[in-house]
């Protein structure tokens, strides 16, 4: 093996309004949602192999090695690129499982881009898009680098401004299975699309969020709490929850009030993905 044994950011985002439009005959859901990246995340090492073996180091809590997004998505930029190296994954996992931060997916971008660069096997990042597409719906927007409208099944992407916020996000002690929200059958799926240029926080909003309070209870505790400080929202299928802040400041007095007991971290509002500039 071979190659610096370097850090790559793998960072959370943050559904800042999530509508759910329809739903296709494959049963993918048709959404609208802005997303924005925070400066906490995962880390992911990797260390270059002679011998085209892909393969993760160590084990991770709730993340099993064959359902690993990092692992297949070296596996697919393997395959793709007809590399003979491989590789040998180190993954440092902060974001909780089934929090709605988009860590798996953000594992597998962040895979995709630092191999293409210590491959270099100089996939376009059209291309890179086309291969996390095919990993699941949230992995090209943290390919495609820039805060965004993601619309479609998350596929189609557009940069949106995102004014400089702080957030508070709460990690109540619960995974909520993504698709479990998605097939219940009391889920909004007819909101209208609507017209933004940039996102303001009159369009806040998430039609996930009425079923996963339902569904958990303590999503619903951790969302009341906040909600007494400041307006706040569930990201993505959940289970974390957020609110927006115009400082640090002003996130820390209210992170001080938490109840014993309650998790949670302070993050600050990315302008773009930090490993935006690795792909063209």
């Amino acid at each position: 093996m071979n190659g610096p044994d370097q850090p790559f950011p793998a960072p959370a985002k943050l559904n800042l309004m999530l509508r759910v439009l329809g739903r296709r005959a494959d049963g993918y859901h048709l959404l609208q949602t802005v997303l924005r990246f925070i400066d906490y995340g995962d880390t992911l090492r990797f260390r270059v192999r002679e011998d085209g073996v892909v393969a993760r180091a160590g084990e991770v809590a709730g993340v099993p090695a064959e359902q690993d997004l990092s692992v297949r998505a070296a596996q697919l930029l393997k395959q793709a690129s007809g590399t003979r190296l491989g590789a040998e994954i180190t993954l440092e996992k902060r974001l909780p499982v089934g929090g709605g931060l988009g860590g798996g997916s953000s594992d597998a971008a962040t895979t995709l881009l630092a191999l293409n660069q210590l491959w270099t096997t100089g996939l376009t990042r059209g291309q890179l898009l086309a291969l996390a597409l095919e990993l699941g719906a949230d992995v090209p927007a943290f390919v495609f680098g820039d805060n965004a409208l993601a619309e479609g099944i998350g596929e189609r992407l557009s940069p949106i401004a995102v004014p400089p916020e702080w957030y508070l996000v709460l990690t109540p002690p619960v995974a909520v299975p993504t698709a479990r929200i998605f097939a219940h059958p009391q889920l909004k799926r007819d909101s209208k699309a609507i017209r933004i240029q940039g996102f303001s926080v009159e369009q806040a909003g998430n039609d996930l969020e009425p079923v996963v309070c339902q569904e958990y209870p303590e999503v619903a505790r951790h969302l009341a709490w906040l909600r007494q400080s400041a307006p706040a929202w569930v990201t993505g299928s959940g289970a974390c929850v957020f609110a927006a802040f115009p400082t640090e400041d002003a996130a820390r007095q209210v992170w001080a009030r938490a109840p014993a007991g309650m998790q949670g971290f302070i993050a600050r509002g990315l302008a773009r993905h930090p490993l935006r500039d690795l792909a063209r």
